[in-house]
């Protein structure tokens, strides 16, 4: 069973390992968790397609918006900044 019923099952595994409660699908964990699975398949898909800069565009607002989330949360709660940091192997 998906959560919401129409998210693919990545995204749903994702969310899943994230979650701080049952209903949790918007926290800043599992935000960065999502973030991160798309910059790391449109990294690949760039050493490919190296013209896409479209994709390109997308992939730096999508970084950004990681690292607006890794600061907010750094700085309300510095220890689940840690350990999401840790978990996703990001680097500070």
């Amino acid at each position: 069973m998906t959560v919401g019923g129409h998210l693919s099952d990545a995204k749903a595994m994702l969310i899943e390992q994230f979650r701080s409660h049952v209903k949790d699908t918007g926290s800043p964990e599992v935000q960065i968790a999502l973030l991160s699975e798309r910059i790391n398949y449109l990294t690949t898909h760039l050493k490919s397609h190296v013209k896409d800069h479209a994709s390109r565009r997308g992939l730096i607002m999508m970084v950004n918006k990681r690292r607006r989330l890794l600061d907010y949360l750094n700085r309300r709660d510095p220890d689940r900044y840690h350990q999401i940091v840790e978990r996703l192997s990001l680097r500070k």
